[in-house]
């Protein structure tokens, strides 16, 4: 027993320690080629790579079909294969050895021997249809299998032919083994991400493709095109790393490229700083798990601006200096407020700082009414009155009062809101005729009620409430000492009396059961008696 306790702990030690899964790399080509190597299990023998082929690249092999015209006394046109010999056979020529030969010399050497037998005639040479080959594809991949081709395939057809890479496929590492046991790596990322046609190969009949596993990584981040987690490679530098993430974006801070690197004992890890300069004039390599750190500038192309909406007599964006500009001279650019401008409802929301999500208000919201504390009930209609981003600002007393005190400083991103003055009071709820209703300072809110046609049947008389267009507060009517243009006065609804029919059957329900509890307890005094 004692035993199996020691297991499972040891195998929870494992589970619960994150530090020793291993670090994949992660950059956008492989998700892509993931996707569309499941795709195209879907749809066998996809092939993406061009009809065509360079000619000084492609070597010829059996299979390979010519089209060979001869244009003299007579014509002849012929259609002729190259056999499993790589010896193509031309009728009254007879054999031309093309093993190992590209298109190019492979069209010279048939030209050549037509020549031998045919005088002053015009030859035409061209491949017209490609063999078949076949390839293996083994490692860390999905499926290791082999798969058969067409003559002019590369590495990326083989790979979307595919059953797919795994998740932790190098691809920055990937060994061709030749039928004649020739070795040669290529990284295909730099296909994928530059297209350097290189590191695309043309396969041969019977090459073996090994894809490793990443286990060695470096990383890139910061202002760079194409941050991520890469595949080490032996002698790369630091610049070459740069070069493969993209280079630098226009704010990348280039004079202290920061590179974290950990000691021999692979224990602890120390930092070194280096200037763009200094990266391409000395070749820098890396290793294992350095993590490349590319700041940016500070305040570097940053815009300024604000935005004023509303009742301004020019409305829009408007450039600000950092620390100096202030909420008057924005105004005064915007050429001061239009005629019914409403400063008792202007705000100014400013998004610097505001948090995305609030978890405690999300949890409350999910929780029923009957369920709440008062505490929460009460924060619920906190955060639902809150205006996020709003900065406290009186434009009454700026703009009015010349009060200074008032006039902040703007920040980036700040908005400006100068609505249209509501020369109204809002009649909400149980009157006759609820609607809007002219502002008048001098009215209280029962003369707003009784011209909105007084209280409807239905209302809560004693329990009248404002709420302010400024702030958005609720306020019993007992606290209200003077109304303001845009308030709204909320007469709620007096919650209806239970039906007759459901008293009626409640109440003979309550009946039957006293009169059941009564007939139990005679029967007990009976009995007992």
């Amino acid at each position: 027993m004692k035993k199996i306790y020691l297991t499972a702990a040891f195998i929870l030690i494992i589970l619960l320690n994150p530090l020793k899964a291993q670090v994949i790399p992660e950059y956008k080509e492989r998700i892509s080629a993931a996707r569309d190597s499941l795709q195209a299990i879907n749809n066998f023998s996809f092939q993406i790579t061009a009809g065509s082929v360079n000619p000084d690249e492609y070597i010829i092999g059996p299979g390979d079909k010519f089209f060979v015209s001869i244009s003299g006394i007579e014509d002849i046109n012929l259609n002729l294969i190259v056999n499993q010999e790589s010896i193509l056979f031309i009728p009254k020529v007879g054999e031309v050895n093309l093993k190992k030969t590209t298109l190019t010399n492979s069209k010279e050497k048939i030209k050549a021997a037509i020549n031998r037998y045919y005088k002053n005639v015009e030859i035409s040479v061209s491949l017209i249809d490609f063999r078949k080959i076949k390839a293996a594809l083994l490692g860390d991949v999905v499926k290791p299998s082999s798969y058969v081709l067409d003559g002019n395939a590369r590495l990326i057809d083989l790979i979307m032919n595919s059953y797919g890479l795994n998740e932790t496929s190098n691809y920055r590492n990937v060994k061709i083994i030749s039928r004649d046991n020739d070795t040669v790596y290529y990284d295909f990322l730099s296909f994928l991400r530059f297209g350097k046609m290189r590191e695309n190969p043309l396969l041969k009949d019977g090459d073996i493709v090994i894809i490793d596993k990443a286990d060695e990584v470096i990383s890139i981040y910061g202002e760079v095109k194409y941050p991520g987690i890469y595949e080490f490679l032996e002698g790369e530098s630091i610049y070459d790393l740069i070069e493969l993430a993209g280079g630098f974006l226009t704010r990348a801070k280039k004079d202290t490229i920061e590179v974290v690197s950990f000691n021999n004992s692979g224990r602890t890890q120390y930092s070194k700083y280096y200037s763009l300069d200094e990266l391409k004039q000395n070749h820098i390599l890396l290793k294992n798990k350095d993590q490349v750190m590319v700041r940016e500038k500070p305040e570097y192309l940053e815009d300024r601006y604000v935005r004023i909406e509303g009742f301004v007599r020019y409305p829009g964006y408007y450039k600000i200096n950092k620390d100096e500009t202030t909420l008057s001279e924005i105004i005064e650019m915007a050429g001061g407020f239009r005629e019914n401008a409403s400063l008792t409802e202007a705000t100014l929301i400013r998004s610097t700082g505001i948090t995305e999500a609030d978890p405690e208000l999300e949890r409350i919201k999910l929780i029923d009414r009957a369920d709440l504390t008062e505490d929460e009930y009460d924060y619920l209609k906190a955060k639902s009155r809150q205006r996020p981003g709003s900065v406290i600002v009186n434009f009454e007393d700026l703009f009015i009062k010349g009060d200074k005190s008032e006039d902040i400083i703007l920040k980036r991103g700040d908005v400006i809101k100068i609505p249209e003055a509501k020369n109204y009071i809002i009649m909400l709820g149980q009157v006759v005729n609820p609607g809007n209703i002219i502002y008048n300072p001098n009215y209280t809110i029962e003369d707003y009620i009784a011209l909105a046609g007084g209280y409807s049947w239905r209302a809560q008389e004693n329990d009248v409430r404002v709420v302010r267009a400024k702030t958005g507060e609720w306020v019993d009517a007992d606290d209200v000492d003077f109304l303001y243009p845009g308030d709204t006065i909320w007469i709620p609804e007096d919650p209806p009396a239970p039906k007759f029919w459901d008293v009626f059957t409640t109440s003979l329900t309550i009946v039957g059961q006293v009169a059941s509890i009564i007939a139990a307890t005679v029967a007990i005094i009976v009995a007992s008696r």
